[in-house]
């Protein structure tokens, strides 16, 4: 006997466009099947299919997903030209979890999803230099019949590839860009909450770009926290992790290359696209804290500089990020003990 599903929570806001509801709807239609199950799970009224603009919760989405893929046995629901039977992006990420780093299990994500379908390609060049990683999407062939499907395809690829990063190396990975090679759609206003980041519609193709520095982090999921994620794997592709891994080190870079663009945390905020109230959690959930950062930073660039250099002091202290040489020698004190002139004399 089935067991009948508790009642959704009323609390959960309601921000996933109906359009993605109307998509799995279709895959229905092109195979000549009644999605009326399918909403009666997430307890979607069919009328609200005809409400262009009206919403569902993350909770809905996740039922009426999983309702519709074990009942199509398809996990691209439609998008593809051939089924890819339930259990395949299972299959993708039990091949990347003995990965050693983030990088080598995305590569093998990409390499293996080529096997499942070619309808569309996932590459990750490696990156040189100061470059970010960029993970592209690449279609050749309308995805869903028609191409009917095409929009919910690519955010639905990119955002289930992003979620199973983060939760690899159990971590945020805050985008650096996330691009679209369609034009902005009656829903457009959903995009920032589903990929953080810049966002950039009639793209040549679709993509991510993150910190590069991502890639050489080590998976923290063993064979045991593979099996219980793919119990209940869909979350993976709402859920927004509070830790950041590299948020101390990207604050550090930050502050040391652009001291007079990080005087406030609203600015350093800004450079890292979060709000002041995220960017002072995070770094809390990390055991730092921005004044702290900010002190350090600015500590090791002026006893860099009064040592390998002759410029005076107040150049220092504007090279620093203080706004007056006043307030440069009185915090280089508190660090130090002395003066940047005692201290320079002193060496």
């Amino acid at each position: 006997m089935n067991q009948q599903r508790p009642p959704l929570a009323s609390d959960d806001s309601a921000r996933t466009p109906m359009a993605f509801v109307r998509a799995i709807a279709t895959a229905y239609t092109q195979r000549g099947l009644s999605a009326h199950a399918a909403l009666a799970a997430a307890q979607i009224a069919p009328a609200l299919l005809d409400q262009p603009l009206a919403h569902i919760t993350a909770l809905q989405m996740e039922r009426i997903s999983d309702h519709a893929m074990r009942e199509l046995d398809d996990e691209a629901l439609g998008w593809f030209s051939r089924r890819l039977p339930w259990g395949s992006y299972g299959m993708l990420a039990r091949a990347s979890i003995s990965s050693p780093t983030l990088g080598v299990a995305l590569q093998r994500w990409c390499r293996h999803h080529g096997l499942l379908t070619d309808d569309i390609t996932l590459h990750l060049p490696h990156p040189s230099g100061d470059e970010p990683a960029r993970i592209s999407l690449h279609e050749h062939r309308p995805l869903g019949v028609g191409g009917a499907l095409r929009e919910f395809c690519v955010v639905s690829v990119l955002r289930n590839l992003h979620g199973v990063a983060c939760w690899l190396v159990d971590s945020r990975i805050p985008l650096l860009g996330a691009q679209f090679p369609f034009e902005p759609p009656p829903h457009a206003e959903v995009y920032p909450l589903l990929f953080p980041g810049p966002i950039r519609f009639g793209a040549d193709s679709a993509g991510l770009q993150f910190d590069a520095r991502y890639l050489s982090l080590p998976l923290r999921r063993d064979e045991a926290a593979l099996r219980q994620m793919l119990q209940r794997a869909l979350p993976l592709t709402v859920r927004q992790y509070r830790r950041d891994r590299l948020l101390v080190q990207r604050v550090r870079q930050l502050l040391a290359s652009h001291p007079a663009q990080t005087h406030s945390a609203d600015d350093l905020a800004a450079l890292l696209h979060l709000s002041p109230r995220t960017l002072h959690r995070q770094l809390k959930d990390e055991g730092a804290a921005l004044q702290t950062l900010k002190d350090e930073v600015r500590r090791e660039r002026a006893i860099e500089l009064l040592l390998r250099s002759q410029r005076p002091v107040k150049q220092i202290a504007e090279a620093v990020g203080f706004q007056n040489e006043k307030s440069f020698i009185r915090a280089f004190q508190n660090w130090t003990g002395s003066t940047p002139g005692e201290f320079r004399a002193r060496d």
